[in-house]
């Protein structure tokens, strides 16, 4: 359940820094798991065990630290928005890394950024009723991203998913998300992909990534017209990836087989326990 969003990432991981605007490119060349892929785990890993979106969040967060947060973020995980992070030893996996100052708080920092989207998916899995899965999405992005764009974002993907869960066709995710929460989901990626540059918002990444699902054909496609607008490769493609796995009945077995020798073995884990307890 949770592999669409994270093969999404580890497939755009390579086309973050090398983007292009064709569809025709090698799914699997450099690739590797970054901050959408620990985030996703982290929320997957606090409805597991009924612990805090929060301290799910700082616990992986740290201990995955070198992974492409961007700047606010990796500010917050030490505790202090104010300082420099710098951790005082190189990071290496398992070890967490030690900070020179981890600030009195962590407090939500208002962003609109699509970190708060990239993460949501495991939530349209835990819970039976959309206004249950829209709550509980508030409750992860609040944790940093509590500006409204941040916290629609998120709300969007996850309502997206949990409709595909419960077997809407694309016209019915199309209208109630554009219903919903306002955005243009009718225009189309040819028209989109010349002019669209990396773009790390919300409301300029969520509405393009289900449209990404909504014009593909299978899981593959979605991922290809992800990666293919040459913005955010990695988010775009778990977001998308994230609707699209459910829409089309999983990830293809290769793609699956590839993403699991990439992920450490404590991801592999929570990802099949959290597939045991919230299948539907």
């Amino acid at each position: 359940m949770l592999l669409g969003t994270i093969a999404g990432d580890i497939i755009g991981s390579y086309y973050e820094r090398n983007s292009t605007k064709s569809k025709d490119f090698d799914i699997f060349l450099n690739n590797h798991f970054t901050d959408d892929t620990v985030m996703t785990i982290a929320v997957a890993n606090a409805l597991l065990t009924n612990t805090s979106y929060k301290d799910n969040i700082i616990h992986f967060g740290r201990k995955y630290f070198e992974v492409g947060y961007g700047g606010s973020f990796r500010a917050w995980l030490v505790g202090n928005p104010d300082v420099e992070v710098k951790p005082t030893k190189t990071w290496s996996d398992p070890s967490i890394p030690e900070f020179e100052n981890t600030g009195e708080s962590f407090k939500p920092y208002n962003s609109w950024g699509n970190g708060s989207a990239m993460r949501v998916s495991p939530v349209a899995f835990a819970f039976d009723t959309l206004d249950e899965v829209l709550a509980e999405a508030k409750k992860t992005a609040d944790v940093t991203h509590n500006h409204p764009e941040g916290v629609k974002g998120a709300q969007a993907i996850a309502m997206a998913i949990y409709m595909a869960i419960n077997d809407a066709t694309k016209d019915e995710i199309k209208n109630a998300i554009e219903n919903k929460f306002d955005y243009d989901l009718s225009r189309k990626l040819d028209d989109i992909r010349p002019d669209y540059k990396f773009d790390v918002s919300c409301q300029g990444s969520v509405p393009e990534s289900i449209i990404c699902f909504l014009e593909s054909t299978d899981y593959e496609d979605c991922i290809r017209n992800a990666i293919s607008l040459g913005g955010d490769a990695d988010t775009l493609a778990a977001m998308a990836g994230g609707i699209a796995s459910i829409y089309y009945n999983g990830v293809p077995e290769l793609i699956q087989e590839k993403v699991f020798d990439i992920l450490p073995d404590e991801f592999s884990k929570i990802i099949v326990d959290f597939n045991l307890k919230f299948k539907k």
